[in-house]
């Protein structure tokens, strides 16, 4: 007996039903003027026991979770969506239903308050050498170092270079504290709701460089344009400071919807 995959809750019944490209055909569940969208899936890949094998295998994982993002993605063209994580299984349509009754008011709150926003989101990559070389060119108390170590003996040139060393620590954690403070909070004046993820490892990012910021921001759609324009900002005022910005968007709105954390 198939498996009931949910992928999310929209108020509009959707446009479309099927996606042949990826082999993947979804339906409403219906209560109260909301609609879940659900799909049927093989108990041979998402029962409990066999999901959990397969979340070890990182290419049935990567295949499964674009499936998973382009539905939404697609749902949400026409509608306001409230997506759910990965690999949400119900034994029935009518288990779904139970949580659309349960959650009526909350998911209807939600949905109403994402309407007319997108999600974006910012990461700010930056290449740590690189910023202390610049930070060290353009700081008088490192220079004045510098000099003194150039007329200094062994000795001292040691002491001093561990010295040079500490305060190109402390000011590169200070200027990067004050770049990205400065980007967060001109965009979060053009966003409705923000927040602050986690850094993610490069053996995530898969760049060379290290994440030095991830935010969400929730945007009013006519403000998107505003927020580009505070993008093209802060690159041509940091990028030659040795930040990189990668400005991506829209989104499922994941990082405004608490509630599905919390319950499913």
């Amino acid at each position: 007996m198939d498996l009931i995959y949910l992928y999310c809750v929209t108020k509009t019944k959707p446009l479309r039903w099927s996606f042949e490209d990826i082999n993947v055909k979804v339906r409403p569940v219906y209560f109260q003027g909301v609609y879940a969208i659900v799909g049927k899936v093989s108990p041979d890949e998402f029962n409990e026991d066999n999901l959990k094998k397969n979340l070890a295998d990182m290419a049935w994982v990567e295949r499964k979770v674009r499936q998973h993002e382009r539905v939404i993605e697609e749902i949400m063209k026409d509608a306001p969506v409230m997506p759910f994580k990965f690999g949400t299984i119900f034994e029935s349509e009518e288990n779904v239903e139970k949580l659309l009754k349960k959650h009526d008011a909350e998911y209807k709150k939600i949905i109403a308050d994402l309407e007319g926003k997108e999600e974006w989101g910012l990461k700010i990559y930056c290449d740590p050498g690189r910023f202390k070389s610049l930070i060290a060119e353009d700081n008088e108390p490192i220079k004045k170092i510098d000099e003194e170590i150039a007329s200094s003996g062994k000795g001292k040139a040691y002491i001093l270079k561990k010295k040079r060393e500490a305060l190109i620590d402390e000011t590169a954690n200070k200027k990067m504290s004050e770049y990205t403070k400065d980007s967060f909070e001109r965009l979060a004046k053009a966003s409705v709701r923000t927040r602050i993820n986690k850094l993610l490892p490069k053996e995530v990012t898969q760049k060379n460089e290290d994440m030095v910021f991830n935010g969400a921001f929730l945007i009013n759609k006519n403000r998107i344009g505003e927020c580009s324009g505070i993008l093209d900002h802060l690159k041509a005022k940091y990028s030659g400071r040795g930040l990189i910005f990668d400005w991506t968007g829209p989104w499922p709105p994941y990082n405004f919807c608490d509630i599905v954390k919390k319950e499913v």
